[in-house]
């Protein structure tokens, strides 16, 4: 059962900057890494351009997915889950992300995004809820 996304701290860095430029709207990107025991490592961050029209929602280029999807599999890793900020400042999934979580063991790591802070959080889907995950900067064994 995954437990742990493990993200290094330039890259959590990386998508806090992106989503404070996206505001008033939403970032959004794909995760890139591998899987360990009860662990995701994510090892590279991929930004994707959100073809949503309104502030409060995302959605990634479903031929970007699949051509990271690819070249993920190339280097042995697997697209491990999902970004985006929510601009409300709430860190947790809302009601709209609920309705496209359908893979169990994806990761969704949400910035909550104000002007003065970001957090974040992260979840996976399992059995029609989402349920917490923690972060960690560094695999602990």
């Amino acid at each position: 059962m995954l437990k742990t996304v493990v993200i290094a701290p330039h890259l959590r860095r990386q998508i806090e900057d992106e989503a404070r430029k996206a505001l008033p709207g939403e970032c959004c990107g794909l995760l890139q890494g591998v899987r360990s025991f009860d662990d995701v490592i994510v090892e590279v961050v991929h930004p994707a351009r959100n073809l949503a029209e309104a502030n409060d929602r995302f959605e990634i280029d479903p031929a970007e997915h699949f051509r990271l999807l690819r070249q993920a599999r190339v280097t042995g890793q697997e697209i491990v889950g999902c970004y985006h900020s929510h601009p409300n400042g709430c860190p947790a999934p809302s009601d709209t992300d609920g309705e496209y979580a359908l893979e169990h063991d994806f990761v969704w790591l949400i910035a909550a995004v104000t002007p003065d802070a970001c957090d974040l959080a992260a979840f996976t889907p399992e059995n029609g809820a989402f349920r917490g995950l923690r972060l960690a900067k560094t695999r602990e064994n």
